[in-house]
């Protein structure tokens, strides 16, 4: 962790998180004795918080109030210990302040030990695998699949990561499956009633240029909030459920640098920053696979993963997100790499880093309209699934269709391929013939 001259009093890495005791670990960083014996006590302690209650209205409790209300009013966190949790992150960039108590308990957060919860926990991750690009990887192996020629012979997920691609045969009129780059849809509609017809018209946008294709079926694999703009004659109620959802602004930043000795040196490979630009700070994982191979040697070049939500502590959810997203889209470049420049230099100066000289190259990739949307019991309405937003928005409309992890409300891939294949059979079913 590292605790940032701001909030703690001086700047310092402290390592060892689940590699020593809470005590040492706690005994490392720049705190005050009382804050100090506060955060060993919440971390160590099996302690009942909520003693007086039934585990069932345990529960329904924990569902309904923040975990930082929880640590606050309910495990007497000292004010002065929030800062430690103020940048600790859960999914989809629920934060302290909006994060559900009982999401919180069921991802092992502080605070829980001494309490008995029915219930399996939230989310459990066992990360053991990613190929170098990402899902990249697997978008190649698709198009591998569906194009012919794009890549030369079949593909496997060890050939994958290094194969080139031919760009020129993705769209070849002698293949089944094309795929157009740089073709934006701006429109869709049916041709005629949408109950009765058998086609859909496509327009979109390329070199500046309008063009139109028809087709039997379409899929709006796109993010939810612009497809009542893409297909203006939705009914109402079904725009309205698309647009509910607030994504997540995500920020994933890369660093190139010349090694990674300082790392080594400080006995780290990732860096959470609670109040950083960037909270999360990494060594890419190490990942060796066909003909690419990871660097495995300190003096080597490797790419560090910065990983930044900016939000707005105090809002609900929803509109810490969307003002992310007005912060992300007003910052520019010039900003974020001073900030890139400096986190790393306060960070890993102590180790021997030099951002000028050991800072390669800068990738930002910036999207604020990130992650999809989640529910959660303290931000979301209480209803039954069937009557959530991202379900009557991803109704069939005719012979249109809508796909997307958005319709899934959960950021992960294979959300992505579940809600594909349904809206597959959607377009079937429009035909009758399934």
């Amino acid at each position: 962790v590292f605790f940032d001259r701001e909030h703690f009093g001086s700047d310092r890495v402290v390592s060892g998180i689940g590699k020593r005791s809470w005590q040492d670990f706690f005994a490392a960083a720049p705190l005050s004795p009382q804050v100090r014996s506060d955060l060993i006590r919440i971390h160590t302690a099996h302690t009942d918080y909520l003693a007086q209650w039934e585990p069932a209205q345990k529960n329904e409790l924990l569902k309904r109030i923040s975990y930082q209300d929880f640590l606050l009013k309910h495990a007497k966190l000292l004010p002065e210990s929030l800062p430690f949790f103020s940048g600790m992150a859960f999914r989809n960039n629920m934060r302290v302040d909006t994060c559900p108590a009982y999401t919180a308990a069921r991802s092992a957060a502080p605070g829980f030990l001494g309490m008995e919860l029915p219930g399996e926990p939230v989310f459990e991750s066992d990360y053991e695998f990613h190929f170098p690009d990402g899902n990249a990887s697997i978008a190649r192996l698709l198009v591998a699949r569906l194009v012919p020629g794009v890549f030369l012979g079949p593909q496997t997920p060890e050939s994958i990561v290094s194969a080139m691609a031919n760009y020129e045969r993705l769209d070849t009129a002698a293949n089944p499956t094309r795929i157009r780059l740089s073709s934006t849809a701006v429109r869709v509609e049916h041709v005629g009633d949408p109950r009765h017809t058998d086609t859909v018209r496509v327009v979109y946008m390329r070199d500046g240029k309008a063009f139109e294709v028809t087709a039997g079926n379409a899929v709006l694999a796109c993010f939810n909030n612009i497809v009542p703009y893409v297909v203006p004659s939705l009914p109402e109620e079904q725009k309205r459920a698309l647009g509910y959802a607030s994504k997540v602004p995500m920020q994933y930043t890369n660093v190139l640098i010349r090694n990674w000795q300082a790392w080594q040196k400080l006995g780290v490979h990732w860096i959470e920053a609670p109040h950083g630009y960037h909270t999360w700070v990494a060594l890419d994982v190490p990942v060796s696979i066909g003909k690419y191979e990871c660097p495995s040697d300190p003096s080597e070049p490797i790419v560090v993963h910065m990983v930044r939500n900016p939000n707005a502590p105090g809002q609900p959810r929803k509109e810490q997100q969307r003002l992310g997203r007005l912060d992300m889209l007003q910052t520019p470049f010039s900003k974020i790499e001073l900030e890139i420049r400096t986190q790393l230099a306060r960070m890993l100066g102590p180790g021997g880093f030099d951002a000028s000289r050991d800072i390669l190259a800068i990738t930002v990739n910036r999207w604020p309209h990130g992650y999809a949307y989640t529910y959660d019991t303290v931000g979301d309405p209480d209803v039954p699934n069937a009557d959530r937003p991202h379900v009557l928005g991803r109704k069939a409309f005719g012979r249109i269709a809508i796909a997307n992890a958005d319709a899934g409300a959960a950021a992960f891939t294979n959300v992505a391929i579940d809600q594909a294949h349904r809206a597959v059979q959607d377009c079937l079913l429009s035909r009758g013939l399934t």
